[in-house]
């Protein structure tokens, strides 16, 4: 099964990233024909300054390798080393009626959020349906933010292939439901659009004043806390099995430990499960010639995809 997954090249990445994309990536890896690229094209939406996109898109392609993307397994590349994608993107775009792209939620929430709108950020959808179709994909690992815009690909594609014949396969999305939305230390979706997150390699002192702004009750020091509700107890569970978090309840409920506690417990938790990450990436950034390598063979393999689907397309539409 071909499944294909992105990420912005927007920023530093952050837990969200990791648990809601990359870990699973590095699963899906081993089971199914993985195609995963830096979304540099779409990083554009917010990006402002050219030097930091294109630190912020080497930064990504070393924090993937780090966590364990396998070039070997998977082919992994930046977008626009594969221009096809946005003549598809506007080949795709007459197939998108404007109800469509004004229906979406995922741009909604971002103009509430203070991002200016733009053409670029209204027409998303389209450039991601693009990516999507592009490589006969079967599956596409979102969140749940992101489940309307598989949706809106599939009838993108419907709409094409009603018109000139079963070009596109119909892609289906994929949702880990326990990780479906990692929360910042608001307790809101974790987003560096939102300016709550907890970036993926920080260092050991910023990690934990950043752990220790995370929003929590007043409940003082000597009650019994709430977990269910906790954003501190929320992100720490998504680095442990059953029994642990059954443990860290219990922790929550003697009244024996207060929030300051359990916010170095979740700092300790960060920096445990990406020791190894740390060393990978301190090494690709000291071999940045075998990270350009590794990215170039995977746009060899993307594009090769890509030609062979843009030539049918041309041909069933005219060009």
């Amino acid at each position: 099964m071909r499944v294909l997954t992105g990420i912005q090249a927007s920023g530093k990445l952050h837990i969200g990233n990791y648990f809601g994309a990359m870990k699973p990536m590095v699963e899906l890896q081993e089971e199914h024909e993985l195609f995963t690229f830096i979304a540099n094209y779409h990083s554009l939406t917010s990006s402002k300054d050219a030097e930091t996109l294109r630190q912020n898109t080497v930064e990504a392609a070393v924090d993937y390798l780090a966590v364990g993307i396998d070039p070997e397994k998977t082919t992994f590349w930046v977008q626009s080393h594969v221009p096809e994608v946005l003549e598809l993107y506007w080949i795709l775009s007459k197939f998108t009626p404007m109800g469509l792209l004004e229906r979406a939620h995922s741009y909604k929430d971002k103009v509430a959020k203070g991002i200016p709108a733009s053409h670029a950020l209204f027409s998303y959808p389209v450039l991601m349906a693009a990516d999507i179709l592009l490589y006969d994909v079967e599956k596409v690992p979102v969140g749940k933010d992101q489940i309307q815009h598989v949706e809106m690909t599939r009838d993108i594609a419907i709409k094409f292939n009603n018109e000139y014949g079963e070009l596109f396969t119909l892609p289906e999305h994929m949702v880990a439901e326990e990780v479906a939305t990692v929360p910042g230390i608001d307790g809101q979706k974790m987003s560096k659009s939102y300016g709550n997150a907890i970036d993926l390699f920080m260092d050991e002192k910023p990690l934990q004043k950043r752990c220790n702004k995370i929003v929590s009750s007043s409940t003082p020091l000597g009650e019994p806390l709430e977990w269910e509700n906790c954003n501190i107890y929320n992100l720490s569970a998504l680095f442990l099995d059953e029994t642990r978090k059954k443990e860290l309840q219990e922790r929550y409920q003697s009244g024996k430990e207060g929030y300051g506690h359990f916010k170095k417990y979740l700092k300790d938790l960060i920096w445990e499960e990406l020791a190894e990450a740390r060393e990978k990436r301190a090494y690709y950034l000291d071999h940045m010639d075998e990270v350009n390598d590794i990215l170039s063979m995977g746009a060899k393999k993307a594009k090769c995809i890509a030609d062979a689907k843009m030539e049918k397309v041309r041909a069933a539409i005219g060009l």
